[in-house]
């Protein structure tokens, strides 16, 4: 959700923690409206403030019509992007800086920051976790045959942006996804830190992305409360070899 500093163009990254604005607590209700009837299995949030709390991941919940009470677990792999000196300052100032050094925003990093593959490390270390989780609960879940019959969670998994992909998006995993999730994760996180895990997921995993999606769309960085839906497929729980496709990205119709 929005901060003062993000309606001001202010680097927050890590150092610099605000609380969401008016205007971002209207759009983290307008996000946990949107996800209402999807039923999570878990929830990861950032443990920054605008991320936690009486924020984001607490608000999203709180319109859920199925996990209100589920536990939000907060881990420090999901904070923002460090960015050192820069952090409390205007985003010119990082542009500026990028400048004297010869470099690109957002490749340069400022004195103090998190080189982008640092980020990118956090985000590798943070998904093999989540994959990790969910080769032991495929496990748990093959003594239980009842939990896995056909259409048992079909009305638990319902995802509301059928309207903003395309059809063959949604068949490539949505219709059998609905059988046979063993986990359904909800992950609020921050816009820097989400672009490196994208950038992550296209190089290192070959993850597949809408059909529809411009270059200027994959490297932008998401809007407040940006929904974007991953499939992930561990095919007889290779850990090592996630099949990853990209229903919708950065959504924000809800807004």
């Amino acid at each position: 959700g929005e901060t003062r500093y993000n309606k001001d163009k202010i680097l927050q990254g890590q150092g610099v923690d605000e609380p969401l604005s008016a205007t971002g607590l209207r759009q983290a209700d307008a996000a946990g409206s949107f996800l209402s009837n999807v039923k999570f299995t878990h929830v990861f949030s950032s443990d920054l403030l605008r991320a936690k709390q009486a924020s984001t991941a607490a608000a999203i919940l709180g319109k859920n019509k199925f996990c209100k009470d589920l536990e939000i677990k907060y881990d420090a792999r999901l904070r923002e992007r460090k960015y050192g000196v820069a952090e409390g300052r205007p985003l010119t100032d990082l542009k500026a800086m990028a400048k004297a050094a010869g470099e690109q925003c957002p490749s340069f990093t400022p004195s103090g920051g998190e080189t982008l593959d640092e980020v990118k490390e956090r985000a590798r270390d943070f998904f093999e976790f989540l994959c990790q989780l969910a080769v032991e609960l495929e496990h748990k879940e093959q003594d239980s045959a009842a939990s896995r019959s056909s259409g048992a969670c079909e009305e638990q998994f319902v995802f509301p942006w059928t309207n903003h992909c395309s059809e063959t998006e949604l068949n490539s995993g949505k219709s059998e996804a609905s059988n046979v999730l063993d986990a359904n994760i909800l992950v609020v996180s921050h816009g820097a830190y989400m672009r490196s895990w994208l950038s992550y997921f296209i190089s290192d995993l070959n993850c597949t992305l809408p059909i529809n999606l411009t270059k200027s769309q994959l490297s932008s960085v998401s809007p407040n409360t940006g929904v974007s839906h991953f499939i992930v497929k561990l095919q007889n729980g290779d850990l090592l070899k996630p099949e990853i496709v990209c229903v919708c990205l950065n959504q924000d119709s809800h807004l």
